[in-house]
């Protein structure tokens, strides 16, 4: 089963760090991808842009496009794992990992379905 982990924080805490302090952070997350990649279970991971760049569409027909992410928590989403695990348990403790070396950051473990070409859909949840 694929799960999505949404990384959440509070985007002035992790533009505030030094390039340094960012890049032990960094260093720290990539140690997990390493070990997840090995493991074959890390698939598509990614750190979004800043939400000054944001925006969202909504609104009915072609819809209307806002400037911002409007979240309504002080945190934000600003990146992403997928990672393919046999049970949530199993997702948890991989963002226990990723928390241990980012422990001001809130992570959400989401159940997802892939869409791919040709593959047939998957109606089942673990």
């Amino acid at each position: 089963m694929f799960y999505a982990i949404l990384a959440y924080h509070v985007e002035e805490v992790i533009t505030a760090l030094t390039p340094e302090e960012d890049a032990a952070l960094m260093a720290d997350l990539l140690n997990i991808h390493e070990r997840l990649y090995r493991d074959g279970s890390l698939g598509p991971a990614a750190r979004l842009g800043a939400t000054q760049y944001a925006c969202t569409l909504r609104g009915s027909g072609a819809g209307m496009v806002i400037d911002g992410p409007f979240a309504e928590t002080k945190e934000q989403l600003l990146g992403l794992y997928v990672v393919d695990c046999a049970t949530r348990d199993a997702a948890i403790a991989i963002a226990r990992d990723f928390r241990r070396v980012n422990p001001t950051a809130v992570y959400e473990i989401r159940p997802i379905s892939l869409y791919l070409p040709g593959v047939p859909l998957s109606v089942t949840q673990s």
